[in-house]
């Protein structure tokens, strides 16, 4: 057994270099096409050091990203290769490839970056974070009740950009001795702003009830154990699918399978009963959704089915009917403080009680009262444009403190910011 587990993992490591090697020929051809980048144009600076598989946390921002940078110049800082090539095809803002830190130092020296924003605790955020003389300001890639969301890593940044009073009362919890009036700024959700932006549906609406189900990855532990395609999944779609009266929407965590072959196996058996309903029903226009854009699934469903994830408080800020799968792992940890308190849960049971359970909640007046209450906590004025302007309000404010302390420094002079360990100016991403 051992053995073949080290084989496996043998083949696999060849096939990562291979993947990688091609990846960086692949990125040098599209960079010797791209234009230089214009110096001392940009002010906001987005760092990502993750590959490709995590681009999802970056890829909910590029709406509000794209509409900030016609306030302030916006550059992403890409460090691997896999995830760069993407962003290079698809980014609504200029990118650039920085695979080593002399590459990072090299677009510092070159920009004039005030604020650097980061949407998740990578290690080597550490390696931008040595950069004094800008703000390194957190604004995750989500809001929800997990334990992720109660770090102490926030402070490591000057700053965080938070959802709302939700978020804040969770922080308060754990952070002792932070400054939460100066440090942390609410500024409810952007994206939801965004989450339709007149894109085209993927189908013909008509009388069918449209049911989002849009569940997260297994965990890598049982304290996170939140999925539940293996659990409630294909019981669930399959007694959708065969209603006749819904429209199934299936978005999987990209992660999806990573750790446990079943759940991948579950996945692809929800993947295959949805292709078959389409092909039984050419109508019916069921929808297995795996594209880089997440906002028009939120708006567009009537009811939501997602598990204990960032996608709750993304549907939250939407508003509209919501059930959460309450988890089978009796080590998953669920926060009752919050909105799971007072959610519309959906537990283990056959197809025909599942699909009841949805009905209900779709449209049920009470739950969706309590829903309201709920989205103010979270996210305040829900009105659309009223959170984008608050997003925009607190990076002017940002710039207003850069220039005020720029001005109380002005006689320090220059610093030197090249001064890193040779092994930092070597190092490389190597990207599954």
């Amino acid at each position: 057994m051992g053995l073949r587990k080290d084989a496996r993992r043998a083949v696999k490591l060849a096939k990562d270099i291979m993947w990688s090697r091609r990846a960086q020929r692949s990125l040098g051809v599209k960079l010797a096409e791209q234009e230089p980048l214009q110096p001392h144009r940009f002010r906001v600076g987005v760092y990502f050091a993750d590959g490709k598989v995590n681009l999802y946390q970056l890829r909910q921002w590029y709406a509000p990203l794209a509409e900030l940078a016609e306030r302030h110049p916006v550059l992403i800082l890409s460090r691997a290769s896999g995830a760069a090539l993407a962003l290079l095809d698809e980014s609504p803002v200029p990118v650039a490839y920085v695979r080593r830190v002399a590459d990072l130092e090299r677009v510092i020296a070159e920009q004039d970056l005030h604020v650097v924003f980061y949407v998740n605790q990578n290690a080597k955020n550490f390696q931008m974070m040595r950069y004094g003389r800008r703000w390194h300001v957190f604004i995750n890639h989500g809001e929800s009740d997990k334990m992720y969301m109660t770090t102490n890593q926030f402070k490591a940044y000057d700053y965080s950009l938070i959802a709302g009073d939700a978020a804040r009362a969770r922080l308060e919890k754990v952070l002792w001795d932070y400054d939460f009036d100066k440090r942390a700024i609410p500024i409810g959700r952007p994206q939801a702003d965004h989450y339709l932006d007149g894109a085209a549906l993927p189908y013909t609406p008509d009388d069918r009830e449209v049911v989002l189900y849009a569940p997260t990855w297994e965990g890598d532990r049982g304290a996170a154990a939140y999925g539940s395609i293996a659990t409630h999944g294909v019981t669930l779609v399959q007694g959708l699918l065969a209603t006749g009266r819904h429209r199934v929407i299936y978005r999987p965590h990209p992660r999806s399978g990573v750790v446990d072959h079943e759940y991948g196996a579950a996945n692809r058996a929800i993947i295959s009963a949805i292709e078959a309903a389409n092909a039984a029903d050419p109508s019916a226009q069921h929808i297995y959704d795996d594209g880089p854009k997440l906002g028009w699934q939120l708006a567009a469903a009537d009811v939501a089915i997602v598990d204990i994830s960032a996608m709750v408080y993304d549907r939250l800020a939407a508003g509209k009917p919501l059930l959460i799968t309450r988890p089978t792992n009796p080590e998953a940890q669920i926060d009752t403080s919050g909105y799971l308190q007072a959610c519309e849960w959906l537990d283990v049971t056959d197809s025909a009680a599942m699909v009841a359970r949805v009905d209900d909640v779709a449209h049920d007046e009470a739950a969706l009262e309590r829903l309201g209450v709920w989205v103010e906590r979270y996210f305040g004025d829900p009105t659309p444009g009223v959170t984008t302007a608050r997003f925009h309000a607190a990076v002017d404010h940002l710039m207003a403190e850069w220039e005020r302390f720029a001005a109380l420094h002005a006689a320090d002079g220059e610093i030197d910011e090249s001064d890193v360990r040779a092994g930092e100016q070597d190092e490389d991403e190597l990207e599954a």
